[in-house]
């Protein structure tokens, strides 16, 4: 798609009843990765934006994935054809940070005359998308983080008013619910989409590295370390619930993903982001009574901040300075409060900047029934401030990287290969995973 910018010199108009010309507003683009209800919402945002002021038209089209993407960005940036705007998940950030090939957030609102509270954002949501300096590089857009869901009528049924606050009060809920005569106590997914809240979050929670070198912030050197301490017992526990039928495994190949089975009242229990809360509000059977708690950690453990997910939207390089205007304004559009109202209203996700969240909280959002339970969302990315280990990850093809711990899940689960020499094969492939990237990106330095 070639971006088209639109000067003095083309559509000129001529302002009814007077003699001055107005020239056309300047054109740009927003390549972004949701599908669904999401890229509704992401639509109507940007004619918001277009319907507020007439200096500035943003045209946004969704490239069918997050995938899709950043690999679309990518290869139109090569041909000279990028757009002004690109959303790219978190999983992207490092390839996106090592390329150069954008305009940084915080240099680009300077240079437009906008001034920003960059410590407006929440800390572990700032510090997946800043350099180790602190500078932000892109902006926050659609966040998140994981969340235990929970059906409150079939927990009443075993005696239980609150959700698993650790595994091993969930492990006897999940047995007691199937004694119950529930047939999915736990649904879950094994695939490379569902690891993040199965793996990454996990360790991040229980305060536990991912990967050495402060899970890749202090280096392209770094090398996984999941097949080691307190997720290798959670995998075996999680293994034994689904040996017991008191964990089914739900997915479209199976007919029914697990958040549809659990907003259909046929799974209990699920993991998934806050960004599905919306969804599911809107698709729970008639008069099921369910909420959300943090994800459980094991008894002892010291509960850390949970990790930011979503992704970011990041202005790109060699476009001209008029696009440059107007992808700060639309920037500055969507930070004010009254957006990020709407925005957690529509979609689920949470407001990025305190302000925001104290916004909502001040015009009553989270005592409404369909929105009670988001604002935990908040609660467990600000639990502890973030750590070395808690920040996220900064890894170079982590996309691949999910997919060899999604295969080491798969043989554990569909093949009983034995726990720890699947997760250490997985372990093994993604360390070559992470060799390559530094090869690629030899003697660059991790901003």
């Amino acid at each position: 798609m070639l971006t088209k910018i639109w000067g003095a010199a083309s559509a000129i108009a001529l302002l009814v009843g007077a003699g001055t010309a107005a020239a056309a507003p300047v054109k740009i683009d927003m390549w972004f990765g949701n599908t669904g209800d999401i890229a509704k919402r992401v639509g109507e945002q940007c004619d918001r934006f277009n319907a507020s002021q007439t200096d500035y038209q943003i045209v946004c089209t969704s490239q069918g994935s997050y995938d899709a993407s950043l690999q679309n960005t990518i290869a139109a940036f090569r041909a000279g054809q990028q757009p002004t705007i690109a959303q790219v998940s978190d999983v992207g950030t490092l390839d996106i940070m090592l390329s150069g090939a954008f305009y940084p957030a915080e240099k680009l609102m300077k240079d437009n005359g906008y001034t920003i509270d960059w410590n407006d954002y929440f800390g572990g949501i700032r510090s997946y998308f800043a350099t180790s300096a602190g500078e932000m590089y892109s902006f926050p857009f659609n966040s998140s983080t994981a969340l235990l869901y929970w059906n409150k009528d079939a927990y009443a049924k075993i005696g239980k008013t609150e959700a698993p606050a650790t595994w091993e009060e969930a492990a006897a809920d999940f047995k007691a619910l199937k004694a119950a005569g529930y047939s999915c106590p736990l649904g879950f997914n094994i695939s490379s989409n569902e690891v993040w809240q199965y793996e990454e979050q996990f360790l991040a929670v229980h305060g536990e590295p991912n990967a050495t070198l402060n899970n890749g912030y202090d280096g392209l050197g770094a090398e996984m370390v999941f097949n080691r301490g307190k997720w290798v017992q959670f995998v075996r526990d999680l293994k034994s619930w689904y040996d017991a039928g008191a964990a089914v495994i739900k997915s479209k190949e199976t007919g029914q993903t697990f958040v549809d089975a659990f907003a259909a009242g046929d799974c209990q229990t699920i993991l998934t982001s806050v960004g599905d809360h919306g969804a599911i509000g809107r698709t729970a059977k008639e008069g099921m009574n369910w909420g959300v708690a943090m994800l459980p950690v094991y008894e002892g453990t010291e509960r850390k901040n949970s990790l930011v997910g979503g992704a970011s939207l990041w202005v790109l390089a060699g476009k001209s300075e008029p696009e440059y205007k107007a992808a700060a304004a639309f920037l500055n559009f969507i930070a004010k409060p009254e957006e990020a109202l709407t925005w957690s209203t529509v979609t689920g996700y949470i407001p990025v900047r305190q302000s925001g969240f104290e916004y909502l909280k001040n015009q009553g959002f989270y005592d409404k029934a369909p929105y009670a339970g988001r604002e935990i969302a908040i609660q467990s990315l600000t639990v502890t401030p973030p750590t070395g280990v808690t920040r996220g990850n900064r890894l170079g093809g982590l996309l691949q990287i999910r997919n060899e711990i999604a295969n080491g899940l798969q043989a554990i689960f569909i093949q009983n290969a034995d726990v720890q020499t699947a997760l250490d094969d997985a372990a093994t492939r993604s360390n070559a995973i992470l060799r390559r990237f530094e090869q690629t990106y030899e003697g660059k330095q991790l901003p």
